[in-house]
């Protein structure tokens, strides 16, 4: 008896470890390997793979947005929030994300309420304000990425400028030196300058698909240089220093602000906790009020009120400085 529990127990510790191998290979496979092997930014990898400068530069303008949304002029500040978010969406491709949440939507409203005139309106609602979340998380995820990269973008630029080199290669050289968002994103600047266009457009195209607040000062001290004249190099090696001093501040306020934004989670979270529990407890405990008039606008005010809640809380905790 006591061979075949000890040989039971090796069994188990076996499956335990090959699960846990099983899931740190995922893990390593999904987070570790490939963005090293997407160390290389968009850009060099578009140019391996065809040998003109345009047509790479005409893929990546192609890839930022999607190809509908500029032809409605009720959609440009969603076409906006896409370029800056980095997504690489296609029309077809964001009709079926907009589908598929709204299916979804639809059956877990349906599911948790029972009303089907109110699971419809409230499904579409739900579905459009996911799709914009998830852009706009994205959107912050890629301008914080960009922010940590800029200050090491500049002192690429700094060393070229002293090298002896012109501005358009030395943003050529973050192209080439840096991964993405940033090192695309400067490649596009520079084979813009390439074919014509002129710095200042070019800087200020860099600035809308990016949707960084710093990149003004950048635009800046490159007109008045190139209107007045001076040192770019000094200048620029100034902004650097200053912007890496104002993501130490950054970082220490977000720092003493964390216990703020998790509370907001945790009071957001808890009555959509509530209710499943009570739900998986007890399955008739809402029934009862299921078929009163006043359960939908009770719900509908208690989302209200939510919203507004986590409005005030994160202007609590979220703020220029």
């Amino acid at each position: 008896m006591f061979s075949f529990a000890s040989e039971l127990w090796t069994i188990y510790a076996l499956v335990f470890g090959a699960a846990l191998l099983g899931i740190q290979g995922i893990y390593w496979f999904l987070f570790k390997t490939r963005p090293e092997q997407k160390a290389i930014n968009r850009r060099i990898a578009l140019s391996a793979q065809t040998s003109s400068p345009t047509e790479v530069l005409e893929v990546l303008r192609r890839e930022r947005g999607v190809d509908f949304l500029p032809q409605i002029s009720f959609f440009k500040n969603l076409e906006l929030l896409v370029i800056q978010s980095g997504i690489r969406w296609t029309g077809p491709k964001l009709t079926m994300i907009l589908a598929a949440a709204g299916m979804i939507s639809y059956f877990i409203i349906r599911y948790l309420t029972g009303f089907v005139s109110l699971a419809v309106p409230l499904s579409i609602i739900l579905a459009g304000a996911l799709v914009y979340l998830f852009l706009t998380i994205a959107r912050r995820r890629r301008i914080a990425a960009f922010s940590e990269q800029l200050p090491d973008a500049l002192d690429v630029i700094v060393r070229g400028l002293r090298a002896g080199h012109p501005f358009r290669v030395s943003l050529a050289l973050v192209a080439r030196e840096m991964p993405d968002p940033i090192g695309s994103e400067f490649g596009i600047v520079a084979d813009e300058v390439t074919f014509g266009l002129e710095q200042t457009s070019a800087i200020d195209n860099l600035c809308r698909r990016v949707g960084q607040p710093d990149l003004s000062f950048f635009s800046i001290a490159v007109t008045i240089q190139q209107q007045s004249g001076g040192n770019l190099a000094e200048i620029l090696t100034r902004l650097s220093r200053m912007l890496r001093n104002r993501s130490k501040m950054r970082l220490k306020i977000r720092s003493l602000s964390a216990e703020g934004r998790l509370s907001a989670i945790a009071l957001s979270a808890t009555p959509f906790i509530l209710v499943g529990v009570i739900h998986l407890i007890a399955p008739d405990y809402f029934a009862v009020t299921k078929d009163s008039p006043i359960m939908t606008p009770a719900i509908v005010f208690g989302l209200f009120l939510l919203v507004v809640g986590n409005i005030v809380m994160y202007r609590m905790v979220n703020f220029k400085f």
